[in-house]
Parts: structure tokens; sequence; C-alpha cells
């Protein structure tokens, strides 16, 4: 069983009424070349470095402009359409949510990002997300076009458990569509994606924002299709646009009998030894 997925790589704006309008055009791209599958990056809807603007712009889920117009155009083009996250307005907190959308426009599945991105960079960037976003409570593996896809964000590809766990759980394709720092994702982006695939025989699908945003941050772009070897099979730059992949699922199984990690979990028990310690000699 084969299917064609296609990444949305987006550079969003602080407007959603824009951001809902070039994801429309790259999902018609996506939909004429063929994809059954489309996969928006991280925070779709709006990439607001101001707290209060953010806030202000945002709705629950139940009102928002995106989530509709995506659950619309998933029902006329009777396509798949995985959003890497969305920014939902839950109380006084945002959650960064992702949504899995079926053909027939109903909600599949939602995903929370689990892992808040809390960090100061040697570049003087300092980023706390637990501030602003509530983060969520489990993984999610949900049904898409006959397999099973895990769903991650960001940055919880740093995080090799939670793609463990994912594939343990029956996941053939795991993803984690970012908005990734650019001085991030030059050292780490690539390299992440294609261990998280190979430790698992796993396909990797992560669409990405890309390039000089409005609110002045730089994102790495390079939205990427990595198969269960760790072979790209399709990867961008930093600009708009639409990368696609055959996602063959016989791969996983050929990729997971050749190396069988899977199978060979054991439980660890770590003894730590203190400094100083020495066996006596006999």
């Amino acid at each position: 069983m084969s299917f064609v997925a296609a990444c949305l790589q987006m550079r969003s704006t602080r407007s959603v009424e824009r951001n809902i309008a070039d994801f429309l055009a790259l999902a018609g791209e996506a939909v004429s070349k063929g994809a059954s599958f489309l996969q928006s990056p991280e925070m779709s809807n709006l990439v607001e470095r101001s707290r209060a603007d953010l806030f202000a712009k945002i709705a629950t889920e139940e009102a928002d402009p995106f989530l509709a117009a995506a659950r619309k155009l998933a029902a006329e083009a009777k396509v798949t359409i995985h959003l890497g996250s969305l920014a939902i307005r839950e109380g006084e907190k945002i959650a960064n949510r992702a949504f899995l959308i079926g053909p027939d426009g109903g909600l599949v599945a939602r995903y929370d990002k689990l892992h808040l991105f809390d960090v100061d960079l040697p570049n003087g960037e300092t980023w706390r997300e637990s501030a602003t976003y509530t983060a969520g409570a489990c993984a999610v593996v949900a049904p898409v076009n006959g397999a099973k896809l895990g769903m991650g964000i960001c940055y919880d590809l740093r995080f090799p458990y939670l793609f463990r766990a994912m594939a343990e759980a029956g996941a053939d394709i795991l993803t984690a569509p970012a908005c990734f720092t650019k001085q991030t994702g030059e050292a780490h982006w690539v390299v992440l994606q294609r261990a998280r695939a190979i430790e698992t025989g796993s396909f990797m699908i992560s669409a990405a924002q890309g390039g000089t945003h409005e609110d002045g941050r730089e994102t790495f772009g390079h939205s990427i299709i990595v198969d269960p070897w760790g072979r790209v099979l399709a990867e961008a730059e930093d600009a708009p646009g639409v990368i696609l992949a055959e996602i063959d699922l016989a791969r996983v199984a050929d990729a997971r009998g050749r190396i069988p990690t899977l199978k060979h979990t054991r439980a660890i028990t770590v003894t730590t030894i203190g400094e100083g310690a020495r066996e006596a000699a006999e």
C-alpha cells in the first residue's frame, strides 16, 4: 500500500486570514500534484512573538477559522490533512495543538505538544514556551491512509523515547512539523529527523516554517520526508512551497525486518558508581 504525501512549507505571518489564504494555495498545489496526505507546519495559523497580540488574534477550537477552512478543503478534495499545529485559546493559556482531519472533513485526532521549548540559545535568543502554552498530557497514534501516524511537534523531536513509544504502539509514520529556529535547525534538524526514522524503522514527515517572519524571527525551513532506512526522499530549502514523496508502507516492514530494534527493547536499571569507588584487590 502506498500514497503520496506532501509537506506544505509556510512562512506564517501575523495575520490569520493571510495564513489561511497561503495554506489553501499550497494545499491546492499539492492536491493537483496527486497528494492524498497534506501536512502543514507548527503554528500554521499565526507566528506572533507578542503574547498579548497572539492571544488577541486566536480563537477556541470550535471557532478557529483556520481549522474550519482545512476541514472544508479536506472534504471537498477528499484528502487527509494534518495541521502540524495551531495556536488554540484554552482559558488563560494557549494550546499548541495538532489536528488530523479525515477525507470527509471529520476530526480524527488532536495532539497537544508534550515538550515545551524553554531554552537560552548561544546567539542570545531566549524562548519560554511554558509562559504562554500549556503542555499536552499524552502521545497520540491515529489511523491515516491505511497506516498509523504518530503525532509530534517541533521540540518533541529531541526526545527519542516519545517516537519509540509511538512506533511500539504501531505507528508506521512519525511526524514532527515545526517552527524550528534557524540556529538550531542548521545544527540538528536533518540529523534528528533521520535518526528518529532509523531508530524506529518508520517514515518521518515534517513540514516546517521557513525564512524571516513578520515578527522578526528566523526559521530554518527544510521540510523533510525520510524513509524508514533513513534516506531523505524530499527536502525543501527555506522558501514557502510544496515537497512530495511516495509513502510505500512496504518499506516499513522491510526496514524493521532487517534491523528489528523494536523487538529488542529491554527494561534498564542504571547503576551509578560513586567517584573514587574501587574494588578491593584480591
